[in-house]
């Protein structure tokens, strides 16, 4: 398309966005590639400049293994899991606060407006509980497995975001929660932004990751349309499998919520993010009620 057709085509969805929240969830290679984290920086921030109040998450787990190995620490998996001790909690929360979100909220600036870096401990934002042991294939054997530090989200209390996108802000929330004795517990990212996105009444939920979307058996075309119902029956049936379904959940659970749409987007391609959202066709695949 020429670029004048692009803008022409994204002017009704700039209208109709306008004043909406969206929730962007920050996964894949975009967090270990500078370059192409740069790039979805730019798009969000030209998405607040067009009126959307903008909220971003953000993962960091293979940052958190490269900093463990760095530190002389082997992390360990089980049947894909990461188990979380008490050392390799404060190594994450290194790496997620102290490095990834304070790495964002200098892009956000340099790309010449404000953000604030925050976890769900701040403002008691997410509040979790330990996840009970998970029951997870080892070998050829099933097994209850305790993750550690680990938690499952119980409250949001999104005022802290509402005071911060209230003024203008780009809240950047890293997947660090509290539990109701003051602990910090790990939160998977895609979970997290999820129920962020619910409980802020969001418009949209978009997850940027490594693939193009969902996708069929072959692995040859993009859904770019998904109602509730067919991603459920796409998961019975076998066709969506492995890391898709955990971001499905989270999508499905906020359309079930009341976000309007959720999306899957293949953050590694330049304005992927804006080619989602602005144009008919779209880039990776929506998933409504």
């Amino acid at each position: 398309m020429k670029r004048e057709d692009v803008l022409m085509e994204a002017l009704p969805y700039i209208q109709k966005f306008y004043g909406k929240t969206i929730v962007i969830k920050l996964g894949g290679h975009a967090m270990v590639d500078q370059g192409i984290l740069e790039t979805v920086i730019r798009d969000a921030v030209l998405l607040r400049y067009v009126g959307m109040k903008v909220v971003l998450v953000h993962g960091g787990g293979p940052e958190i293994t490269a900093k463990m190995q760095a530190m002389g620490k082997e992390p360990k998996f089980v049947g894909g899991l990461r188990i979380t001790d008490a050392e390799t909690l404060e190594i994450a929360q290194m790496v997620l606060v102290g490095k990834i979100n304070d790495g964002i909220v200098s892009l956000i600036a340099n790309c010449g407006t404000r953000s604030v870096g925050i976890s769900g401990n701040d403002g008691n934002l997410l509040i979790a509980r330990k996840m009970e042991p998970q029951r997870v294939k080892v070998g050829e054997v099933i097994e209850e497995v305790d993750l550690g530090q680990v938690g499952e989200i119980e409250e949001v209390d999104p005022e802290v975001l509402h005071c911060l996108l209230a003024q203008n802000y780009i809240p950047v929330v890293a997947p660090i929660a509290i539990d109701r004795q003051g602990r910090s517990l790990n939160i998977n990212a895609d979970t997290a932004a999820a129920e962020i996105a619910i409980a802020l009444g969001a418009f949209k939920l978009v997850n940027l990751t490594d693939v193009d979307g969902v996708m069929d058996a072959d692995r040859t075309t993009v859904y770019h349309r998904l109602s509730l119902t067919e991603a459920e029956t796409m998961i019975s049936n076998g066709i969506i499998a492995g890391g898709m379904i955990p971001k499905l959940d989270g999508c499905m659970k906020a359309v079930r919520s009341g976000v309007t749409s959720a999306h899957v987007v293949n953050g590694n391609k330049e304005h992927n993010l804006l080619l989602e959202l602005f144009t008919n066709q779209g880039v990776g695949t929506m998933l409504t009620l």
